[in-house]
């Protein structure tokens, strides 16, 4: 099983695979700008005493909707080319 890739580690993908994640990225792109922005707005607008604690919760839980967008996406594109899950 490969690992997660982090920021500073680079996933090298086949032409294949890198196709697949720019559609996935064209199809998720508006939606998950819209949800960053408003994200980034309501920590900007959270009292500084609320940042780590409510805010902090709140922006955790909106965090993993996004994951699972992006999950969801990626299932869908598969599914669509008869791509292995």
């Amino acid at each position: 099983m490969r690992k997660p890739a982090t920021r500073r580690q680079a996933v090298e993908l086949s032409a294949e695979q890198e196709a697949l994640a720019q559609r996935i990225m064209e199809r998720v792109k508006g939606k998950l700008d819209d949800e960053l922005l408003d994200m980034v707005r309501s920590l900007v607008s959270c009292p500084a005493e609320e940042i780590f604690g409510p805010g902090e919760f709140e922006l955790r839980d909106r965090l993993n909707k996004v994951a699972a967008t992006l999950v969801e996406e990626s299932v869908n594109e598969r599914a669509k080319k008869g791509v292995p899950r």
